[in-house]
């Protein structure tokens, strides 16, 4: 799905369409975690504070854990 950004003031808005909000069992007032790593956005609905914790933590072992590949592949 290819998505476009909307203006919302002097910001930009992205509409997340009700099915999607659906999946992922969020609503229109579901506060989400932006997380990016300079390239790609990742929302992570706050359905569940422990499950978010869990991920961040996951985040940054596979970050430590990779670094040097992760490093590699961005060099290409």
């Amino acid at each position: 799905m290819i998505k476009t950004l909307t203006k919302h003031g002097n910001s930009s808005a992205l509409v997340i369409e009700r099915p999607i909000l659906e999946l992922l069992g969020a609503t229109p007032e579901t506060s989400f975690e932006v997380v990016t790593d300079g390239r790609a956005l990742v929302l992570i609905p706050i359905l569940d504070e422990s499950q978010t914790a869990k991920f961040r933590k996951t985040m940054e072992s596979i970050g430590k854990r990779y670094r040097k590949s992760f490093e590699e592949l961005a060099k290409r």
